[in-house]
């Protein structure tokens, strides 16, 4: 079962780049990674999702359902935006009581247990928060009604490396528990330390969805050469090589294809030294970049 299902999805913004022709599906029970530079589409993306905006042309359906015609199916959704903006006077406990009221169930012992993990002061008035403590808040709040979907938008910022610990942790425990969870980053270190399938968006447009085992294992290696003499580049032109460097005597790249095509290549050379691993993926998502370049 698709849990988001986009079709030919545009919004235009006249000569402001929006998102062009984006089609994707998330399965239920998936982790799926949705990244891309700052100004790529990733919000205005998550946005016509959650029908904040509506769109030039095409369908967002959330659990088969439209986003814009039936927006109750947002009462099964849980958001955390990139930025989070509160009533500065309220008190967080208050302010976390008043966003439970617009669900039919009674969320305290949820707030209580959420507020634990992540540290929070929920006696303490929103404008005392520091900006890390306001994302608490927002993941709090985004977490609270325990939803069946769960839309993070750059979610870490703020965020000390042990609360983004656990952070990952109360995310993959929620999944666990059957929430399907849409993770759009640009810090791609976290999309493969989470996610299981990733789409890559560029200037508004998909340019890849694939799997991210297939991406690290499978389809790409990170090649390293050191030879005795100096290397010509052009030893290297071969269909499937990207981000090439090669500085005197040394060369790296990534390959995608067969890796015979490549030893075939260096067969020849007076090596000192040869590796091969995997490349991590924020190397794939440059190389990915590069091609469309």
């Amino acid at each position: 079962m698709n849990v988001i299902e986009l079709k030919h999805l545009t919004k235009n913004y006249g000569k402001s780049r929006g998102i062009n022709d984006v089609n994707l599906n998330v399965e239920q029970g998936e982790i799926f990674g949705f990244i891309g530079p700052n100004g790529a589409g990733k919000s205005t993306t998550i946005r016509t999702l959650l029908g904040l905006i509506h769109p030039t042309s095409g369908s967002a359906t959330i659990f088969g359902k439209s986003c814009f015609d039936h927006p109750e199916v947002r009462k099964e959704l849980g958001y955390l935006p990139s930025e989070v903006f509160y009533y500065e006077k309220m008190r967080v406990i208050d302010l976390l009581k008043y966003s439970a009221s617009f669900y039919k169930k009674d969320c305290t012992r949820r707030i209580h247990e959420l507020a634990d993990a992540m540290n929070l002061d929920l006696k303490r008035k929103i404008a005392d928060l520091s900006y890390g403590n306001r994302k608490k808040v927002g993941i709090v709040q985004g977490l609270l009604h325990d939803p069946q979907l769960i839309i993070l938008d750059e979610p870490t910022g703020g965020l000390d490396p042990l609360m983004q610990q656990k952070f990952f942790e109360l995310i993959r425990e929620e999944n666990k528990k059957g929430a399907t969870v849409f993770f759009s980053s640009h810090i791609l270190t976290e999309v493969q330390r989470m996610c299981d399938r990733v789409a890559f968006i560029k200037e508004g447009r998909i340019i890849q969805v694939e799997k991210v085992r297939t991406l690290r294992e499978n389809n790409y290696k990170r090649i390293h050469v050191e030879a005795r003499n100096r290397l010509d580049k052009n030893i290297f032109q071969i269909d499937g090589v990207g981000d090439l460097k090669v500085r005197d005597n040394e060369a790296s790249f990534i390959f995608r294809g067969d890796i015979n095509a490549v030893i075939r290549k260096i067969a020849g050379l007076d090596l000192i030294n040869l590796s091969v691993g995997e490349p991590d993926l924020e190397e794939i998502f440059l190389h990915y970049y590069e091609k469309e370049r």
